[in-house]
């Protein structure tokens, strides 16, 4: 708990960037509708902001506001199985990930490296800049799914309450819709 206290701060940050892009790229839309269909002077420039946000904001976010509850993840047969054959998912599923995101770690930095040359239409701002956030997403899914394999390799009671708390929501997710039917 004390660990998450100390963590409050830098969860306010990454919070206040994943608003402050969402802010910036809603003004940036509005501003776009409001010069095309009143003033019938469309701005180049707020397409290519909302864009750029946009990525920005979905992977900042998936990197650092989501936890391993939060993805998205195709759990149909993950909650039928016991929770032994779900820490083997969680332990395999996560090796390889990790596998394969360190793989591309070479490809993905060289790619953002060459884009140095290139910059975007209005605002001409390089695209190394734009797309160096996917990098920081890589490391950031990398460090949290060997934590997560450690955790489940470990028999950490954090991943046993994650497991049985998507379990418990898939549950009422069915329930709901069951009795939605029935109606």
């Amino acid at each position: 708990m004390r660990d998450r206290a100390s963590l409050r701060p830098l969860r306010l940050l990454t919070d206040s960037v994943a608003v402050a892009l969402m802010a910036t790229m809603f003004v940036s839309f509005l501003l776009q509708i409001f010069f095309r269909y009143v003033l019938n002077r469309p701005l180049g420039w707020t397409e290519e902001v909302t864009v750029l946000c946009w990525l920005w904001v979905v992977l900042w976010s998936a990197a650092l506001l989501l936890s391993d509850a939060e993805e998205v993840r195709f759990d149909i047969i993950y909650s039928a199985v016991p929770r032994g054959a779900r820490r083997a998912f969680v332990i395999v599923s996560s090796v390889a990930l990790v596998v394969l995101l360190a793989i591309s770690i070479p490809a993905t930095w060289r790619y953002i490296a060459f884009m140095k040359r290139e910059h975007s239409a209005y605002l001409h701002m390089r695209f190394d800049i734009l797309y160096s956030i996917y990098l920081v997403f890589v490391v950031a899914v990398i460090v949290k799914h060997v934590r997560l394999t450690v955790l489940a390799i470990r028999g950490d009671r954090e991943v046993d309450d994650e497991m049985a708390s998507q379990a418990e929501a898939l549950e009422a997710q069915d329930d709901a819709l069951k009795s939605r039917g029935s109606s």
